[in-house]
């Protein structure tokens, strides 16, 4: 009797590992399925919605993959579940390097219009390719300074409605640009005449240039929650 109870006992014991060990497997199968399934339906989302959230999607499949390939202990045919996981690698890879690729471009597409609008702005502010991407004022001296900043404020006072925030923005770079070469054209030589046109012309710009760079920004904040 004692030897019949322990037999008994065995078998529920091996029926509840088989069980457990069945459930696991269950488990591990729908885990790969949903990996499976989610890489195929990031191919039916509309182009223009997968670039906008691809940040989103590329974060949920590197979770969906990393239980996919963590459950691969628990199948029986893990060689066969592996061709499943490799065949939806391969399909998600090539379509986020196409991803990457229009992504870029769109990217590309856009750079040369906004270098375009800043270099329009300081040629208006300085002259005709005068200020680059690499920011050199050594060809402003003693001799011509005051008539650079004469252009420059003059330009920016004349034009000060049609400014964007982005533009006060380069507007105020330029301006302690050029402020900071003539600390250098002082030390050159430059005339007290000149010198004292300059600082009128700062001591007139300098207000106008805080409360417009002010103003463009509020306008945008205003814009942004309309």
């Amino acid at each position: 009797m004692k030897s019949r109870n322990l037999l008994l006992g065995a078998a529920v014991i091996a029926l509840g590992f088989t069980s457990c060990k069945d459930e696991k497997a269950t488990e591990a199968e729908k885990k790969v399925d949903t990996y499976v399934v989610y890489v195929d339906s990031i191919g039916n989302v509309a182009e223009a919605d997968a670039k906008t959230n691809w940040e989103a999607i590329d974060a949920s499949y590197q979770m969906r993959i990393s239980d996919a390939e963590a459950a691969l202990e628990n199948l029986k045919d893990k060689e066969k579940a592996q061709e499943r996981i490799d065949a939806s690698k391969a399909k998600y890879e090539a379509l986020k390097a196409k991803m990457q690729e229009d992504m870029n471009a769109q990217n590309e597409a856009a750079a040369p219009a906004a270098i375009n609008s800043k270099q329009k702005l300081r040629n208006a502010l300085f002259g005709q390719g005068k200020i680059g991407d690499d920011m050199n004022f050594s060809w402003v001296n003693k001799d011509n300074i005051h008539s650079v900043y004469q252009q420059f404020i003059h330009t920016a006072e004349d034009n000060k409605d049609s400014y964007s925030r982005e533009d006060w923005d380069e507007i105020k770079l330029m301006y302690e640009a050029l402020d900071s070469r003539k600390n250098t054209v002082e030390k050159e030589g430059l005339s007290v005449d000149d010198n004292k046109k300059i600082a009128g012309l700062k001591f007139k710009f300098a207000p106008m240039l805080k409360v417009n760079r002010m103003g463009a920004k509020t306008e945008e904040m205003k814009d942004a929650k309309e």
